[in-house]
């Protein structure tokens, strides 16, 4: 585990130090099983609240603040992801529900209450690694290899 976060912080920082202009960040698809630090999206994540709380998301469910949520641009809704800060080492699995987010140079938009459980509330912004844990099928159930036994969310 402390090797997959150090390897996560070393390629955060190669990406985001390498970015220099405004242009929207890469997304390698994933496969759908075990996530794996070689197949991961690297970048700057920020945290939306109280003026979205109450009103529809893009999948139709009404955005929590509080709850395990996050908005993707392009990964498709109901996809769940760990998310890494790979500042701390805390992760989370969200749930896509959104989209966004809408600033240059951010992959990744998470819950007022995720942003607390992954250690950044305050900071507004940290890097992080995302990891497809699964994909929705058309049917609305999960196809996951995710092992039951672990939590949805750990601090270290």
């Amino acid at each position: 585990m402390r090797n997959l976060v150090m390897g996560c912080a070393v390629a955060a920082l190669v990406a985001l130090s390498a970015r220099s202009e405004a242009r929207s960040p890469e997304l390698r698809m994933l496969q759908v099983g075990t996530p794996s630090a070689a197949k991961a999206q690297f970048g700057l994540a920020s945290w939306y609240g109280q003026e979205f709380h109450g009103h529809p998301t893009a999948s139709g469910q009404s955005f929590d603040m509080e709850g395990l949520t996050c908005a993707h641009r392009k990964l498709p809704l109901g996809t769940l992801v760990k998310v890494t800060n790979v500042l701390n080492a805390r992760w989370l699995v969200l749930e896509v529900t959104d989209r966004g987010p809408w600033v240059a140079n951010r992959v990744l938009d998470v819950s007022k209450g995720a942003a607390k459980r992954l250690g950044f509330i305050d900071a507004g912004l940290t890097p992080v690694c995302i990891q497809v844990v699964s994909y929705p099928q058309s049917s609305g159930e999960l196809i996951s290899q995710a092992n039951p036994q672990t939590s949805m969310w750990q601090t270290n």
